[in-house]
């Protein structure tokens, strides 16, 4: 069986003392990519860094909305980056190192913590520069929607992008369709099983559109705990059992939904 987490944050202070231990375990239990994703200047180094010494490893680079605009973090433990990003200057970055990273991402929206018209502009602002640099440059791109489904869906449409993962995506029915119907991809957290949104989701949505991640170490099975790339065994075979289909079948699947999307 050939499992993939195509999204997760090794650079995490929770994964510090013991991260060689973390990917022997994720290749024991059969995984065989792990896609790790940056979300600044200071994060997407150490991203490079952990591909480097992990040959399952792979990186995504990414500018996180939050980040982007210097605000104060929604999340602590990963690197952080002092003030705003200089996109272009992150982009000169992502150009230097372009064969050592998968994709970009995590790059999009995020309205849940800052509420203000203002601050959204912005950060659509920084979102369709970014989408703009992945048409040019030609990479896939790891898109974080919360809250603002309907504007990513609204600025990725207007793009000639065709390789684009939706993370965690948490958008209505509607939107799931009309996201689908551009051939976009959805990758599937662990929480499968405790919400009842991403069991519709991948009822709704062609298998060959799936994709699984952990968001390590968040969103794991157990409330509290911390989320290992291992893990996506368990969204496997809730996926599998939604399709009506093998765990090994649904494994083959998404794994060749990887290799069409990041190789």
């Amino acid at each position: 069986m050939k499992l993939v987490d195509v999204h997760c944050h090794l650079t995490h202070e929770k994964f510090a003392k013991d991260l060689d231990k973390v990917i022997a375990n994720a290749k024991k239990k059969d995984v065989k990519v792990i896609i790790c994703s940056g979300i600044n200047p200071a994060d997407n180094k150490k991203v490079l860094e952990i591909a480097k010494k992990y040959d399952i490893v792979k990186a995504s680079l990414g500018i996180y909305p939050i980040d982007a605009l210097g605000l104060a973090p929604d999340e602590t433990g990963l690197p952080r980056h002092k003030g705003k990003i200089d996109l272009e200057e992150e982009f000169k970055f992502f150009k230097k190192n372009k064969k050592n990273f998968v994709a970009i991402g995590e790059v999009g929206l995020d309205y849940y913590w800052i509420k203000e018209e203002k601050v959204h502009a912005k950060m659509r602002e920084n979102f369709e520069k970014i989408v703009k640099f992945c048409e040019k440059e030609k990479v896939p791109i790891v898109v974080h929607t919360r809250k603002a489904e309907k504007d990513c869906l609204d600025i990725l449409e207007k793009s000639k992008l065709k390789k684009v993962v939706l993370h965690s995506f948490q958008g209505n029915k509607k939107l799931i369709k009309r996201a689908s119907e551009l051939g976009y991809s959805f990758s599937i957290p662990c929480i499968i099983d405790k919400l009842m949104h991403f069991q519709m989701l991948v009822e709704m949505v062609d298998i060959n559109q799936l994709l699984t991640e952990t968001d390590a170490p968040w969103l794991g099975p157990v409330p509290g705990e911390r989320n290992v790339p291992s893990n996506v065994k368990l969204t496997v075979e809730r996926i599998a059992k939604i399709k009506g289909i093998t765990t090994e079948e649904c494994a083959n699947n998404i794994f060749m939904n990887y290799q069409k999307m990041f190789l």
